[in-house]
């Protein structure tokens, strides 16, 4: 018979400063999931941990016991070898797009397990939506098909994967402990090892759109990250990347998706195409290939891919996307240089306009967003647009207004802006 613990004994050793042991970790884990540890009893231990923290052996035991509670996906049977990119997530992110059928283009099988936005952060499968019969839930059995004949798929995670996560993540949410760094860490990596990828690479953004604000936090989840992948035998490496400006010129579903198509097509925004061609290199290496993905991208290979991707999950790639039916221009009240764009401003502002949701619940419009027709550095003249508003319901351009206030800055002469590729930590 199993030993059992005390669920408040243990948070009272956690509370205190403590260690659990490996075997208390995997009956927590197991007992909550299962229903006998109460959402009020994990709460405690969830504030416990955020205040007390969980040393590597902890983190590690906590996020493979995570992952023990589901299934646990196999990609050996594939042809080639399978590499994946995770975001912790940021403002007009939209790289996965780009990313995932430029790397299968090159050699390697990318399965792509995405999420939904919440709150000023834009979600893969809300962009992914926009795309007219597109469709995010597979079988197991179509998304090896689809990654054995075109290569990529971006779909939703079954709720089959570290089952433990899906509870753990909604009683965060609600009980002021997502910022907990060990439970992010676990979080992320329980799923991305469980969906069974060799290789994996961190985007893990920092900056005032980031949800890690500072270097420091984000250099410790990241560190932490790669220490559970590398502990379960997945080779992983983390980029940090900046985040304090939005990512490209859009944010919002529709937006994104047109944005990402310029992006296959040879053009975009320089940022996107730097930061889509850093990951793809990263993701390529740790696959074990030295292929160059610029060529696959300047020879039409991820366009191609691209398009076999979406047909193969119902959608048509050269569909009309949808576009918002009210429209509202912000302006230059001065003449002078944008020295400031920030990327939660512009989040929070696309989010009222109905391209983000405050419930997971809650619909979102695929043609809401903002449109950016400048970035800090740029020169501007008074009365220049600076953003188009986008929206089904004209009645939120004042919120979003409200959002953008002291979000922007007009002045004499450009100030340095930090390189989008911060640190890289393997």
């Amino acid at each position: 018979m199993a030993k059992t613990f005390s669920a408040v004994e243990l948070i009272r050793t956690k509370r205190d400063g403590g260690e659990l042991d490996d075997h208390q970790i995997r009956w927590l884990i197991n007992a909550y999931t299962d229903g006998m540890v109460a959402d009020e009893q994990m709460s405690a231990m969830a504030m416990a941990v955020l205040f007390r923290g969980l040393d590597d052996r902890e983190l590690a035991t906590w996020t493979q016991s995570m992952i023990d509670t589901g299934e646990r996906l196999d990609f050996s049977s594939l042809s080639r070898p399978t590499s994946d990119k995770h975001s912790t997530g940021g403002v007009g992110d939209k790289i996965t797009l780009p990313l995932a059928p430029l790397v299968a283009a090159c050699g390697v099988a990318v399965p792509q397990l995405s999420g939904r936005g919440l709150g000023h952060t834009g979600g893969t499968l809300d962009k992914m939506e926009s795309i007219p019969g597109w469709r995010a839930m597979l079988s197991n059995d179509e998304m090896m098909r689809q990654l054995e004949e075109v290569g990529a798929v971006i779909c939703a995670a079954g709720d089959g994967l570290a089952r433990a996560d899906k509870k753990l993540y909604a009683l965060r949410d609600v009980t002021g402990t997502v910022e907990a760094i060990p439970l992010i860490a676990s979080s992320i990596m329980s799923k991305k090892i469980a969906e069974g990828t060799g290789s994996l690479v961190l985007d893990v953004k920092v900056g005032s759109g980031a949800f890690m604000k500072n270097r420091e936090d984000a250099t410790e989840l990241a560190r932490r990250m790669v220490a559970l992948g590398k502990a379960a035998d997945v080779n992983t490496v983390a980029l940090l990347t900046d985040m304090d400006t939005p990512l490209g010129l859009t944010a919002g579903n529709a937006l994104e998706v047109t944005e990402s198509v310029e992006v296959l097509a040879g053009g975009g925004p320089a940022d996107v195409v730097e930061l889509t061609l850093a990951l793809a290199r990263e993701m390529l290496q740790a696959a074990g290939s030295d292929v160059d993905p610029a060529e696959a991208l300047a020879d039409g290979r991820a366009m191609d891919t691209w398009k076999a991707m979406v047909r193969a999950q119902g959608g048509d790639p050269d569909a009309t996307l949808p576009v918002a039916k009210h429209t509202d221009d912000v302006v230059a009240e001065t003449d002078g240089v944008l020295t400031r764009l920030d990327a939660m401003a512009v989040g929070v502002a696309a989010w009222r306009l109905g391209a983000g949701r405050a419930r997971k619940e809650d619909a979102v419009q695929a043609g809401a967003g903002v449109v950016m027709h400048a970035k800090p550095g740029d020169r501007m003249t008074k009365g220049q647009t600076l953003m188009t508003l986008h929206t089904d319901t004209p009645e939120a351009f004042e919120r979003a207004r409200e959002a953008l206030g002291g979000g922007y800055e007009v002045g004499d002469q450009a100030v340095e802006r930090q390189p989008l590729l911060i640190d890289r930590i393997s």
